[in-house]
């Protein structure tokens, strides 16, 4: 078979496909016959063949059978042997291979061949782009890696491969490798990990390279379960081989020292694992976690079958002993008394299981006695962590049976060893110990109680009685006292250390301290129970619910002993308080009486037959209950006249009576979900609907302006409230809002699920709260807070709601809703709010007192807690101070009273500790911003505080709350600046937010929704005035504030927020945004606008931001063409004369200022041209104060000029205006002919100008367009005798009659042309827009323009081709629009301003006139080609075809040659 050309490839013919090598050699062999002869010569070219193109390294990854045999077909290489394993001639040949290369390189072949594997073992392992390092291989990558260590294996076997070479190279590619790969050569003998490890000289990055990949082992365990088998084994041998070389034996002596790094390196790695899995267990891990996963791996190492026979078992104990002390000594930050206040949370139920887990695992290979023994050692010769330690201990007493006695033993221990020697660590020890048992309940140790009793109670006491022992014990004690829980005081009160009388003294200290220490933490001694555990963990209960829990257990054990019990004769005897006015009232409730006598009853009598029972307690006690009886009948009677009555309404009415008889007793609780069901049915019939399930509502629709209800509606709703209001009442009266069942979730689930009764309940709701809050009761209002709560939180079957005004629509959720309902319109508004939020909050705080905190803030609507500080500590003092108590009783008790003590029950919420940590979360922060809110909601006049009082409000919440306050907990971190920047911005905010309902009764709307309050700005201005002063001071110091004022890069910050005003929806934002920041800078000092900068002793004025501010924004809001409004122009130059004040020469930076206005910001100048009348009065006043000398003459120059513009026009003698600059003479006479708008006066003038001043039409010709383009975009009826157009056409008339060239005034946006220099200052004078649509005043005097303009003028066919095209980008743009919305409001000019034909006029003018042009009017024309083309296809053509017609004329004119 002839190989071809190799430059030139045979083509297949056509129709015949290209067939590969391995089909021809196949159809070769077959057309071939046999020869025997042939076969040596056919492998020896094969070999040679082979030899000239072969790589190593893919040699070594190819030589597979399989391979083979789908490539080149050498059947005889393969030598028939099984798949994947190459056979003895493929060996052979890679022998041949590496022997060959080894000798033409001049390398040991076993050096060769050991590179070459590894070499081989990266290309293997190399991860594709974009994957991530695995610790894994993937079934390919194993097929390969089996023949690849099959060669190595057989190169070893020959003596061909050097170990220690490998060893050297294999890390140097330890980046690339797989861990699988490392483990497949130790598990194939080629070489062990050991000596791996030993090989490397860091140690360090030895440990690192393992852990990190058996965290990738882990981690891939934990997503494929496919590959759960390999990794496993890994894992095993991995943490074997540590194990087993980390925690040997006595290592032998004829060994090599530098090999005992390894141990070294085992025992790293396992130490790293483990600060891993204890640093993941010191944070509140997620079950669904990545790090839970991955700690749960972790943990397998700690399981004994993992190791099995492989490793001996005292290798093993070693291990767990070594991790079991690194567990106990991990990270000792806690301090004793930080353990004595918090074990509580350390008990076995509380602790991570993951942790209790590893102890557990741990535990397995120790008998108890070692585990006791352990922890005795690490408490005495380590340093601990007594989270980890005491949570230990309590894994100990759970899960060991014999543990008890063994931690008893280790108690006695400690307790002589710290009374032998005073050793306070002992005592610390063995109480922390006694009480982390006694947690675990007495099932499993003994309480705490009895523990202190046996030690301490009696004369064998550990104390000895003696006078010095009982010192250091009434010493500790004593100091305990600040941290630990009021049980572990209450029982060493109630079991006092056995003293002898003469040391009497020194226990009545303690108890002294110890009550003090109870009164402070509000707990009674007195209250505690009869059954009270006193070890346990849980918090303090109340003590009439805690005394119905003394009772239910006094009935257990007389029904089991058919006596009294010993503890209650022993109270009525020693307890007699707590007997008499806790037990006995909740032993006798009055109930109705069973026929049979129950257990209840019998106890009753058998205490009234003892005396334990005063007799005439016991004769009300059944008089109550003869009554309750006879009410049971009556209501029993009720209910069938109801039944009767056979109306719906009064049905319902009924069934909701039944509700309540339910609700009293706690018995009943498991009847209410049938009851409530009987009235969902009897509601159905009310509302008329038999089934309303099907019945979507999307959204609840709440016009606070008009919210009318249907008689029947306002009927059902009004039933429904009233019930609900009474139930409260009713069940508040016997049990606390946490012992009252689930009816009120019930019930309002129920109404939920009415969909069609869900609006008019709600709309009800905003009738008596926005309308008729101030007339509601106490009762109404607690009832309306809780539904609201319950509202809340059942808001996965409310509706989103649409609050309307007639003004716009606000979408929000239930949780929103309330703080959207509770305003401060009025005084009585801010009672209304405090009562609502107080009843509301204290309500929940009782109510989910037992669930989890996310259940307690998915119930509590956070803008309540916020609106209740905002109340509170407004209208409060006792609540500005910090002040934080743990009190036993929620206010709720005091609530439901008949008559409520609003304040007091406001500061006994804000000073309970499950508020104030409330408080501490971020969504209920009240926040400096949120505080300001709720402020400039406030109306000075309506405000509960006096002006007085809420100045003082005001200065507490700024320096003293707010100021100092970090940003974290919503405050400013110090910084004054920060303060008046958040207050700008939260100003701005609020005036551009949409009214919100509760102004849709005041009548004055202001421009942008919203006025701040007064009040407030008052504030802004004396922060601001401090830092002016803090900036003059600086100044003084040498600085300089060159980056301007802060307010200006606020404005900054938030108009790049709004876009480009590319829309109108956004142009229409940034002028009310520019509307409100105009509005601040001028209630500011007007200092503010202006910056200085010292040099030297030498101090300069500057206004960079303001003129940036001026050229950019505030021109383009301005009421009035090329000129500010008078207001902003009186602040700057009432701000300048301040400012020079600090200058040693004021008239001179004045001067400066001035001049700089006139290339920097010219609208300044222009504006006070316009208001010079009003400007002059200030200025004269304010330099006057300071100066006896004249006004600076730039001042004076505007004086001058405002004066030769009047003269001018009046016709008096002109004075000379040769020191005016042109443009701003020419502004004076534009703004006083527009003030007298008479077109005569403009005939007079333009012909004076002719003759004495004619470099002032062009400006003025300037001023004539813009005030053209102000009647077409801002039409006024009072200026209709002024025709603008007219007096634009005059103007042009002069000018061409004087033959100046007014094009460059359509020229200067075009930045290249150097001509219009000296008028480019014309482009600051008038808004942006303006500028834009100077084409449509280029168009607007088509008719007035000169015939000879394009023989005349050059550039006109240039600049009339460019205003056309940017006319109609204007068009296409939208932008004209502008002038056909507002032509209704000028009739006269209705027809001059259509747009659309203003621009088929200008397209006509053109092509008329395109024609006549000389040549040189096409000069530049080319350039604005290609917008033709785009825009106007046809005006393109026509300017080409002229243009090429006069090129042609010129090619057969004669030349001129003299």
């Amino acid at each position: 078979m002839s190989a071809g050309s190799a430059d030139s490839p045979p083509v297949p013919a056509p129709g015949r496909r290209r067939r590969a090598l391995s089909e021809l050699l196949v159809g070769r062999v077959n057309k071939q016959k046999y020869k025997p002869e042939r076969e040596q010569k056919l492998q020896e070219a094969a070999v040679h063949l082979l030899k000239c193109y072969q790589n190593l390294n893919d040699l070594f990854l190819e030589v597979d059978s399989t391979q083979c045999k789908k490539t080149l077909c050498f059947s005889n290489l393969s030598d028939h042997e099984s798949p994947g394993v190459p056979g003895t001639h493929s060996k052979s040949f890679v022998v041949s291979a590496l022997q060959e290369q080894a000798s033409k390189i001049g390398v040991p072949v076993g050096i060769l061949s050991a590179q070459t594997t590894v070499s081989s073992l990266q290309q293997l392992c190399q991860v594709p782009e974009g994957s991530q390092q695995a610790a894994l291989l993937n079934l390919e990558q194993r097929k390969k890696l089996s023949s690849l260590l099959d060669i190595a294996q057989d190169l070893l076997e020959r003596g061909l491969f050097c170990r220690f070479s490998f060893c050297q190279e294999i890390w140097k590619v330890q980046s690339s490798l797989v861990l699988e790969a490392v483990w497949e050569l130790h598990s194939k003998s080629i070489i062990g990990i050991e000596e791996l490890l030993e090989s490397h000289s860091d140690s360090q990055i030895v440990v690192d390279w393992l852990y990190n990949n058996l965290c990738l082992v882990c981690e891939q365990m934990e997503n494929s379960n496919q590959e759960m088998e390999v990794a496993g084994l890994i894992f095993s041998d991995f943490m074997r081989i540590f194990v087993l070389r980390g925690f040997q034996k006595i290592p032998d002596l004829r060994r090599n020292v530098e090999l005992e790094k390894v141990p070294q390196i085992c025992v790293a790695v396992l130490q790293k694992i483990l600060t891993y899995i204890l640093s993941a267990l010191a944070t509140e891990i997620q079950e669904e976690s990545s790090t839970f996963k991955a700690v749960k791996c972790w943990l397998n190492i700690f399981k004994c079958s993992v190791y099995g026979s492989m490793v001996p078992p005292d290798s093993l104990q070693r291990f767990f002993s070594y991790t079991l002390t690194q567990i106990l000594i991990y990270n000792p930050v806690l301090k004793v008394c930080d353990a004595i206040q918090r074990q509580k949370d350390w008990s076995f139920a509380k602790t991570c299981p993951l942790l209790t887990t590893l102890y557990r695992r741990l535990f397995v290979i120790f008998s108890p006695k070692e585990l006791i023994g352990h922890l005795q050692e690490v408490l005495e010769t380590h340093e601990v962590n007594w989270q980890l330690v005491l949570s230990c201990v309590s894994t100990l007493v759970v899960c060991l049976a014999e543990a008890q006695q063994l931690i008893k033993d280790l108690l006695a221990h400690l307790m002589i060893k710290a009374f032998e020697s005073y050793d306070l660590e002992s005592m610390i020890t063995a109480f922390l110990i006694a009480r982390q048992a006694a947690l675990e309940g007495p099932s499993v140790f003994i309480p705490y109680a009895d523990w202190f009793k046996v030690s301490f109670g009696n004369v064998s006491g550990y104390h000895g009685c003696s006078k010095k022992a009982l010192v250091f014990l009434f010493k500790f004690l004593s100091d305990l006292v600040p941290f630990e829980a009021p049980q572990y005081m209450k029982i060493h009160i109630l079991h006092p250390p056995l003293v002898p009388v003469k040391y009497r003294s020194l226990l009545m200290e303690y108890i002294t301290l110890a009550k003090t220490r109870l009164a402070d933490l509000k707990v009674a001694i007195e209250d505690m129970g009869l059954y009270e555990d006193l070890s346990s963990a849980r918090e303090a209960v109340e003590p009439h619910c805690q005394a119905e829990q003394d009772v239910e257990k006094a009935i257990q054990v007389f029904e089991h002993t058919g006596k009294i019990p010993v503890t209650v004769m022993e109270a009525s005897i020693f307890r007699k308080p707590y007997y008499v006015s806790r037990f006995l009232p909740a032993l006798l409730i009055p109930r109705v009486l069973p026929e049979s006598p129950d257990s209840r009853m019998v106890f009753i009598d058998s205490l009234r037959r003892a005396d334990k029972i005063p007799a005439n307690l016991y004769s009300n006690y059944l008089q109550a209950c003869s009554a309750a009886e006879e009410r049971q009948l009556q209501d029993q009677v009720v209910k069938m006249e109801t039944d009767n009555a056979g109306e719906p309404l009064e049905q319902l009415k009924g069934e909701l009576e039944e509700l309540r008889n339910l609700i009293i007793d706690p018995a009943n609780y498991d009847a209410l979900s049938a009851q409530i069901a009987v009235i969902s049915e009897k509601l159905k019939f009310v509302l008329g609907s038999s089934d309303d399930s099907g019945i979507e509502i999307s959204r609840i629709h709440l016009n606070f302006s008009s919210l009318k209800l249907g008689q029947q509606e306002q009927k059902v709703t009004d039933v429904l409230l009233t019930s609900f209001c009474q139930n409260l009442i009713v069940s508040s009266k016997y049990n606390s809002p946490d012992s009252q069942g689930s009816w009120p979730s019930l019930f309002v689930k129920m109404i939920c699920g009415h969909r069609p009764l869900l609006p008019a309940l709600l709309a009800r709701f905003c009738q008596l709260i926005y309308h008729q809050g101030e007339c509601l009761t106490d009762i109404h209002v607690l009832g309306l807070a809780v539904l609201a709560i319950h509202l809340n939180e059942s808001k996965a079957f409310v509706p989103e709601l649409v609050l309307e005004t007639s003004a716009y629509a606000k979408t929000c959720s239930v949780t929103a809703f309330w703080e959207n309902l509770l305003t401060y319109r009025t005084r009585d508004s801010f009672s209304l709010c405090i009562r609502f939020c107080v009843a509301a909050i204290s309500y929940s705080l009782c109510k989910f007192s037992s669930q989890s905190h996310d259940v307690l803030c998915n119930c509590l609507p956070a803008g309540l807690i916020k609106k209740v500080q905002f109340v509170v500590l407004r209208m409060y003092l006792e609540s500005r101070t910090t002040c934080q108590e743990d009190l036993v009783d929620l206010p709720w008790r005091n609530l439901s009273s008949p008559s409520v003590d609003w304040k007091k029950a406001a500061l006994c919420l804000w000073k309970q500790k499950k508020f104030q940590e409330l408080l501490k979360e971020r969504e209920c922060q009240l926040t400096y911003k949120d505080w300001l809110l709720f402020e400039m909601e406030v109306k000075p006049d309506n405000d509960i505080l006096s002006d007085a009082e809420r100045q003082y409000f005001h200065q507490w919440a700024l320096y003293q709350q707010y100021l100092p306050e970090s940003s974290v907990a919503g405050g400013c971190d110090g910084d004054l600046e920060k303060a008046c920047a958040i207050l700008i911005e939260t100003a701005v905010d609020f005036c551009l937010r949409p009214n919100s309902c509760h102004h849709l009764d005041s009548s004055e709307l202001p421009l942008c929704g919203n006025t701040v309050n007064r009040d407030v700005l008052s504030r802004l201005q004396e922060m601001v005035l401090e830092l002016e002063l803090e900036r003059w001071r600086s100044s003084n110091t040498g600085s300089s504030d060159d980056e301007g004022h802060f307010l200006f890069r606020i404005f900054k910050k938030r108009l790049q927020t709004l876009g480009n005003g590319s829309t109108v929806g956004e142009r229409l934002l940034r002028h009310q945004e520019l509307l409100v920041y105009k509005s601040i800078l001028l209630g500011l000092p007007p200092s503010v606008l202006i910056s200085t900068h010292r040099e030297g002793w030498q101090r300069s004025l500057h206004c960079k931001d303001f003129f940036h501010f001026v050229n950019k924004e505030l021109k383009n809001i301005s009421p009035r063409e090329c000129a500010l409004a008078h207001d902003i122009t009186i602040h700057f130059f009432r701000g300048l004369l301040s400012a020079c004040l600090n200058c040693r020469e004021p008239s001179k930076e004045v001067n400066l200022i001035l001049t700089a206005c006139q290339t920097q910001c010219p609208i300044i100048l222009s504006s006070a041209v316009l208001w010079w009348s009003r400007l002059e009065p200030v200025v004269q006043c304010q330099w006057k104060r300071h100066f006896q000398t004249a006004l600076p003459q730039e001042l004076t120059n505007i004086a001058t000029c405002r004066e030769f513009a009047r003269t001018f026009v009046s016709s008096e003698a002109v004075l000379s205006s040769n020191f005016c600059t042109p443009w701003i003479s020419a502004a004076s006479l534009y703004f006083i002919i527009h003030q007298q708008a008479a077109q005569e006066i403009m005939k007079t003038t333009l012909k004076n100008l002719e003759c004495e001043r004619e470099e002032l039409l062009l400006p003025l010709f300037f001023f004539s367009l813009m005030s053209l383009l102000s009647s077409y975009l801002a039409p006024n009826d009072g200026m209709s005798s002024l025709k603008p157009l007219n007096i634009c056409a005059e103007v042009l008339g002069c000018l061409e009659k004087r033959k100046i060239s007014w094009l460059v005034l359509f020229q200067l946006t075009k930045k290249e042309n150097v001509s219009n220099g000296r008028y480019q200052v014309l482009l600051h004078l008038a808004p942006d827009q303006y500028i834009r649509m100077l084409p449509f005043t280029f168009y607007s005097l088509v008719a007035y323009f000169d015939e000879d303009l394009f023989n005349r003028e050059q550039a006109f066919l240039y600049v009339a081709v460019d205003m056309y095209l940017k006319l109609v980008q204007l068009f296409v743009a939208g932008e004209t629009s502008a002038i056909s919305a507002k032509a209704g409001f000028s009739q006269e000019h209705c027809k001059q301003v259509d747009p659309l034909e203003l621009i088929t006029k200008a397209r006509l003018f053109l092509l008329r006139w395109i024609p006549r042009c000389p040549k040189r009017s096409f000069s530049g024309i080319m350039e604005l080609l290609a917008t033709c083309e785009e825009f106007d296809a046809e005006m393109k053509a026509a300017l080409l075809s002229n243009q090429q017609s006069l090129e042609d004329a010129d090619l057969y004119r004669e030349p001129l040659l003299f």
